[in-house]
């Protein structure tokens, strides 16, 4: 192994908890947007009304999943379900626009979709709450 491939393995795990942290973060505000108009964003500060189908639902999943994977905590399954819930969003409301993401508007959940899958395959990464908390080993890659 050449050692710019060594350098780049031990910095494996840290990119891939910079990138969780990132995918997070977006997603945790996203949620936030949508319950509390806060931050405001393209929605113009409307909320989505309580308990409605999906819309509420799938807010307080970004809310609650994205935090979840931002910390670090029960990264997989939060991913998994984050996951879930973006290719639910990208088939049921976008795909009958049209076939492209580009053109159904679908384009946000189906990068969600797929980030959080590859967060739910490749772990946390070197920094998270359930390795620090040493709940269980954490899975750099």
């Amino acid at each position: 192994m050449s050692r710019s491939s060594v350098r780049l393995e031990a910095v494996r795990p840290y990119a891939v908890a910079l990138f969780r942290v990132v995918a997070g973060l977006l997603f945790t505000a996203h949620g936030a947007a949508s319950l509390f108009g806060v931050p405001a964003g393209g929605r113009g500060g409307a909320t989505v009304e309580a308990w409605s189908w999906p819309g509420w639902y799938a807010a307080v999943i970004q809310l609650v999943g994205g935090a979840l994977v931002l910390l670090g905590l029960a990264t997989r399954a939060a991913a998994v379900v984050c996951s879930g819930s973006m290719a639910y969003a990208y088939f049921s409301v976008h795909q009958e626009h049209a076939l492209w993401p580009m053109q159904n508007g679908g384009e946000p959940a189906a990068l969600f979709a797929w980030v959080f899958l590859l967060i739910a395959v490749l772990g946390p990464g070197a920094v998270a709450l359930d390795g620090l908390l040493g709940r269980r080993p954490v899975a750099t890659g």
